[in-house]
């Protein structure tokens, strides 16, 4: 089931993207927002399978039945983040209200003079993490991930500002982990979103929300045998123009022995799934994975 998000074709359509990136940058946020309600309203009606899926996970997050209300609410929060993208690469950043707690975690890194990698989840948005680390003056940060599922959207926002578009690394080609390593090695950051799985990988089972979920034992064992500080990320939306970003420590660098890097890197894992069931429960209109990850 965790790779059912691969074979879901792309919904978007790259003229109706053009037009929405256009009219939000020649009429504002607030304007262009208006057009987010009967988008939402389409997915609602059309796209059964995700909004099964958002119900399902919902009914966890919550505890309690969710309502056509809820689900729309989490239809409404996904596309406003994917809106924002538009105006946080063309530097625009000044147009939100963002708090960020944990970022003194960077200082001790910097001043190491090492990469770290950074593990999010699709929750929430990763571009006002990568906007603020351009305002403040960070380290380049490389994103690893699969491409093929957005590839419509993503080009047509890539094409907004290609100076500030997020470096990739491919997911699943024969040289993605030697890049991850030559970027480290570099003083950058990678920024993997450690919640979703393609053919052909590795899992690990872990305790998420009631269930158990299969993630991708990649990252995590990049986190454990790489001796790099290994640090949990999240872009919450609050609502309204306001972004919460969350920096914590995940692993330790400290390399343990061979005998024992299969524990840790379970240990890493679990530790991963227990952050993400915090934020889901706390910002339960934020994850944005849309169809069913439970075994």
């Amino acid at each position: 089931m965790s790779q059912e998000w691969i074979a879901r074709p792309e919904r978007s359509n790259v003229w109706a993207i053009r037009f929405i990136a256009w009219f939000a940058l020649t009429f504002g946020r607030s304007a262009s927002r208006i057009l987010l309600y009967p988008i939402c309203i389409y997915f609602m009606i059309f796209a059964s399978k995700a909004r099964a899926a958002s119900r399902n996970y919902l009914d966890r997050a919550l505890a309690r039945p969710s309502t056509m209300a809820d689900g729309f609410r989490h239809c409404f929060y996904f596309a406003s983040t994917i809106l924002d993208r538009v105006f946080l690469l063309n530097n625009q950043i000044s147009v939100f209200d963002i708090r960020t707690y944990g970022e003194d975690i960077f200082q001790e890194i910097e001043a190491s003079g090492q990469g770290c990698l950074l593990l999010g989840a699709h929750m929430g948005s990763f571009e006002v993490v990568h906007a603020l680390s351009r305002a403040h003056g960070h380290p380049r940060t490389s994103l690893v991930m699969y491409e093929d599922n957005a590839r419509k959207l993503n080009t047509v926002l890539d094409n907004i500002n290609p100076q500030h578009n997020r470096p990739v690394i491919p997911l699943g080609r024969i040289d993605s982990m030697l890049k991850i390593q030559e970027a480290l090695q570099r003083g950058e950051y990678i920024g993997i979103l450690a919640d979703r799985t393609i053919t052909g990988t590795k899992t690990i089972a872990c305790d998420f929300m009631g269930g158990r979920i299969n993630l991708p034992i990649t990252p995590f064992r990049l986190a454990v045998i790489l001796e790099r500080p290994v640090v949990f990320m999240l872009g919450i939306y609050r609502g309204s123009n306001r972004y919460d970003v969350h920096f914590e420590y995940l692993v330790n660098p400290d390399q343990p022995k061979q005998s024992e890097r299969d524990i840790a890197i379970r240990k890493a894992a679990q530790q991963f799934a227990v952050r993400m069931e915090k934020y889901c429960r706390e910002a339960p209109y934020n994850w944005f994975n849309f169809y069913n990850v439970w075994e």
